[in-house]
């Protein structure tokens, strides 16, 4: 099943990467996810997202982020809970929490409302 997700809609996301709850794939297409990437509950992706390293070394991305389409993240970054990335940006740097990032190199342009994306959170019930 792996293998044909893989085929039929572009989507890399090994088997190994740590995913939390509520992960929201927007548009299912062109995504490709490093395999020691750490992902927080109630994040949501866009199209065409690249997640990757070439030293073993890949993001960690808190909890209610919201990454918008063509988004490069690069090497081992730590993208902050509540945090947006812009469409197009290209993260090389921390994301700090509460904050809105984007362009090339990926830099904070707002710390106004950055979680207004994030919908349906999974919440836990005991």
């Amino acid at each position: 099943m792996h293998r044909h997700q893989t085929i039929k809609y572009g989507i890399q996301i090994p088997r190994n990467t740590k995913i939390g709850y509520g992960l929201y794939i927007g548009h299912g297409i062109g995504i490709v996810i490093n395999g020691g990437t750490v992902i927080g509950n109630n994040v949501n992706i866009s199209q065409f997202l690249s997640i990757g390293t070439n030293k073993r070394t890949p993001a960690t991305i808190g909890d209610n982020v919201y990454i918008g389409p063509n988004v490069c993240i690069v090497e081992n970054v730590k993208i902050e809970n509540n945090s947006c990335i812009a469409a197009g940006a290209v993260v090389v740097k921390d994301v700090p929490e509460n904050s809105t990032v984007g362009g090339v190199p990926a830099k904070v342009i707002s710390y106004n409302n950055p979680g207004i994306y994030i919908k349906n959170k999974f919440k836990l019930t005991e």
